[in-house]
């Protein structure tokens, strides 16, 4: 994508729990004329949204799903179990999915987790947001087994959370439609990943500028190209002309001698 093809800024997607904060300070101090626009999106919707050209790049929850889009993986993250703070597994500093067992356990639509098989006892019906979720949670319907950082994110002060040990993960990744990988596309990838400004694939935000020819030392040349004239002051060229003329006597031996008789 080149020319007047190309967006005036880049568009950044980024789902539920991802703050991207960091990489966007850093591309504002490398590329200070092309603006960055956020796009927040449903983790649902974000690949979609993506191969429809709705942003260049976003931070998606893996698996993309979509043969379209290309993906670089991040990081993961630990899934926790939402619960109310005098639940009777406040008291445990981790637990497992048996430990959930006697307890209805929700399963919000847009659920990121790749379950095999649901832990605890089904709810009557799936909240539609994991949201809607933590709200019944604090109402006391039941339990929410999600990603940190959406824990995180609808923290509530009658809530707390605690790490479930064999609960599927969630991983994060960077991910852009495969045809469409420009030049902005490989600058983000290089904040990113790390990359420095003077890296091989780092591109700096305005051309390198022509070396400026050094400067003859001063003086250098000019007492060389001079070297053996004869200057104003000292017209035969030797460096003690004129304190040898004083100490021979001119002037100084014409103060000794004697007048003239007339």
């Amino acid at each position: 994508m080149t020319g007047s093809d190309a967006s005036p800024s880049f568009r950044l997607a980024y789902v539920p729990g991802v703050t991207p904060s960091k990489w966007v300070r850093i591309w504002k101090e490398r590329f200070p004329r092309i603006p960055l626009d956020l796009v927040s999106v449903p983790s649902a919707d974000a690949q979609a949204l993506l191969v429809d050209g709705g942003a260049d790049a976003g931070f998606v929850r893996m698996p993309a799903g979509r043969e379209e889009l290309s993906a670089i993986p991040l990081y993961t993250e630990t899934s926790v179990v939402v619960i109310p703070r005098d639940h009777l597994l406040a008291a445990a500093e981790e637990v497992s999915t048996g430990d959930l067992a006697e307890d209805i356990v929700l399963h919000p639509l847009d659920d990121t987790l790749g379950w095999e098989s649901l832990p605890g006892l089904p709810a009557f019906e799936r909240p539609a947001t994991t949201e809607d979720a933590v709200a019944l949670v604090a109402a006391g319907i039941g339990l929410l087994v999600v990603p940190q950082s959406l824990a995180r994110l609808h923290a509530r002060k009658d809530l707390t959370y605690r790490p479930v040990t064999d609960a599927p993960e969630s991983r994060l990744a960077l991910a852009w439609p495969e045809e469409k990988t420009t030049e902005r596309v490989e600058d983000f990838i290089g904040i990113v990943r790390g990359r420095t400004v003077n890296s091989s694939r780092g591109r700096a935000a305005t051309p390198p500028q022509p070396k400026q020819e050094k400067r003859p030392a001063s003086g250098g040349q000019r007492r060389g190209a001079t070297a053996g004239k004869p200057s104003s002051r000292n017209p035969r060229g030797g460096s003690g002309g004129a304190k040898g003329a004083k100490n021979t006597g001119g002037a100084k031996g014409a103060k000794r001698g004697k007048p003239r008789g007339r």
